[in-house]
């Protein structure tokens, strides 16, 4: 059984004078103000969390770009432009949002496995940094296209190291049965062949194993065995600039205890030098890490539903606005925003979407009221850019808290919103 007190809160979220808040302001004025279900993030909390990446690689040539599939929120890309960051993207969709947030476009990367032509052209014509190429038929695509613009497109070739990251089936990228990147024993010919094609210019490699990692050794072992193609290939006649070891590195949802980013990259920097490429510039695109624990789902109780074998205590956030548990069965921590006196009882917490897989947590000791509030804790990542319009639910409202003041990046979704492109039969 999961308690509200198990251990402590994220950064920048706290109880004062027995309110839960997020930096200066409390949620239930704003969840007042604003209604629910509401997203309210920590800028504090994702600086924060991008600093322990840039001071780790002080001193060293980098480009830290947010992978901007957890959070897509055009001003949580700008907080985080803003403090350093490049972006990484994985759809023309993506690109657009990331010109719309001001980023430079070197200083983006394009991933994913199935690019398309229009998106590749889109991507030159703007001049962005780096192609991930995960396919030799991908490659062959961009050659073609990068030719027909009279462009050289900069690639990096995605490899699967075959490392299990020891993490959710779903979210593992880099062993032999995930659709991600090219097979550890063919990188060396991709990369030969992609030197001798007039469309493209190598200009790194990259490796990407997983997400939500809360172990050090999957990303010691994927780092020997990405040097280890670096060396090859350099031997066969193809120069690598830059090395890109991706993201995926966790946050703490139920006492996970991933190691912290500064922590986890001087141990890869060491093993870095060791190995004697300290020399190389240096990519990273993490994600979750940035953004996860800085964001909390408010939401409010509607009704309490005693049963024989389970206690339901139903709310109007649903698996359309927080799809993590449905889809993972992840785990949220879920916290009352102002706790009340009495014994806990033990309930699961579940939306009001027409599905048995509408459940937010289970098995979790709260002592509630219909109408109080309850806060889902790490719920800045993969939460409102995974959210849907099932039953015809709008989008929350998103608020970005800086101190006391606050901004509203995201208006909710009204039902003309939804309809707005769809037309009657005459």
């Amino acid at each position: 059984m999961k308690t509200a007190s198990s251990h402590s809160l994220p950064p920048h979220i706290h109880y004062l004078d027995g309110q839960l808040g997020v930096e200066q302001r409390s949620l239930e004025a704003l969840a007042r103000e604003h209604g629910t279900p509401l997203f309210v993030y920590s800028q504090a909390a994702m600086l924060d969390a991008l600093g322990g990446y840039q001071r780790a690689l002080a001193g060293r040539e980098h480009l830290i770009c947010y992978a901007m599939k957890a959070n897509s929120t055009l001003g949580i890309l700008q907080s985080l432009v803003r403090a350093g960051c490049g972006l990484d993207i994985v759809s023309g969709g993506e690109l657009e949002r990331a010109l719309a947030a001001g980023v430079t476009p070197e200083r983006i990367i394009f991933s994913g496995v199935g690019k398309t032509r229009a998106e590749m052209r889109r991507a030159l014509a703007v001049g962005i940094g780096c192609f991930n190429v995960e396919s030799r038929a991908e490659l062959d695509v961009l050659d073609a296209v990068a030719q027909e613009v009279g462009q050289r497109a900069p690639v990096s070739i995605r490899v699967n190291p075959n490392v299990d990251a020891k993490t959710h089936p779903y979210i593992s990228t880099g062993l032999k049965g995930n659709k991600f990147g090219i097979a550890h024993e063919d990188v060396v010919a991709t990369y030969q062949h992609a030197a001798t094609c007039r469309g493209l210019r190598v200009v790194g490699i990259d490796c990407h194993i997983g997400s939500q990692i809360t172990q050090t050794e999957p990303y010691l072992d994927a780092m020997d065995r990405v040097l280890d193609l670096v060396q090859a290939i350099e031997t066969s006649g193809v120069a690598i600039a830059h090395i890109d070891f991706g993201g995926g590195l966790g946050i703490d949802y139920n006492a996970d205890a991933p190691p912290p980013a500064q922590q986890l990259w001087t141990q890869l920097l060491h093993k870095l030098d060791a190995r004697g490429f300290g020399d190389r510039k240096i990519l990273l695109e993490p994600g979750r890490s940035l953004v996860g624990n800085a964001g909390v789902c408010v939401t409010e109780v509607l009704y309490l539903k005693p049963g024989e074998q389970k206690n339901f205590l139903i709310v109007d956030a649903a698996m359309n606005d927080l799809p993590r548990p449905a889809m993972y069965e992840a785990f949220h921590r879920i916290v009352p925003v102002a706790p009340r006196p009495g014994a806990p009882t033990t309930w699961d917490v579940v939306g009001p979407v027409c599905e048995s897989g509408d459940w937010l947590g289970r098995d979790r000791a709260l002592a509630v009221q219909a109408g109080d509030l309850l806060a889902v804790l790490s719920a800045g990542a993969y939460c409102m850019s995974m959210a849907s319009n099932y039953n015809t639910r709008g989008r929350a409202t998103e608020l970005l808290v800086q101190g006391e003041q606050v901004t509203v990046i995201r208006q909710r979704e009204t039902a003309a919103d939804q309809m707005r492109l769809e037309s009657l039969l005459p």
